[in-house]
């Protein structure tokens, strides 16, 4: 097996902007782990989601594929957690096959999605119930994941989708950090 940070004979691992990077540490607080690509832009431009790898450097199973990276995103989001969104879009799972069999084709393609990021990096697949993120396909579990899911491939996850109509704008501040501006700059939109 390949090394999780060293791409197979042959494959180039894409390059992630150095501004890009730095961005993302300052919106997190440290030091991002496993970033493959930046999967969405807020508005504001700088990243707001990244794919990452199936396995960290040290060969560690990271099951999250798409990470919410904005600090006012996942604070709002955070929000609608602690105000029993999760809990009432569970109670809909359970009632409505239509959402149920939307769900279960959004963890159908972040399972996709999840496999071909371990075949680019030459990596094993996690193992079976790592796969997957947010609870799906029968629970919601965190709104993060499931908004950064939508948001990394727009009309894919149901709730994601819901989740993101209530959010407000937050990026209507600007952004959430300012980065070095001598640092090289991303590409445009989706970067994968």
């Amino acid at each position: 097996m390949t090394s999780p940070d060293q791409p197979p004979q042959g494959h180039a691992r894409p390059q992630v902007a150095e501004r890009d990077v730095a961005a993302v540490e300052l919106q997190l607080g440290r030091t991002p782990r496993g970033v493959r690509a930046i999967a969405h832009r807020c508005p504001c431009g700088l990243p707001d989601v990244v794919r990452t790898a199936p396995r960290l450097e040290s060969g560690e199973p990271f099951p999250t594929l798409y990470y919410l990276t904005c600090p006012r995103a996942a604070s709002a989001i955070g929000r609608m957690e602690n105000e029993g969104r999760m809990r009432e879009m569970q109670e809909r799972l359970g009632t409505d096959p239509e959402l149920q069999a939307a769900y279960t084709r959004a963890h159908e393609a972040y399972l996709a999605e999840r496999a071909e990021q371990a075949r680019r990096d030459g990596v094993e697949p996690l193992p079976e119930g790592m796969q997957s993120t947010g609870g799906m396909p029968t629970r919601v579990k965190c709104l993060h994941a499931l908004v950064a899911h939508e948001l990394a491939e727009p009309g894919t996850n149901p709730f994601g989708a819901e989740a993101l109509e209530e959010l407000p704008a937050w990026w209507d501040k600007g952004p959430c950090v300012c980065v070095d501006e001598s640092l090289p700059e991303g590409g445009e939109g989706n970067g994968s």
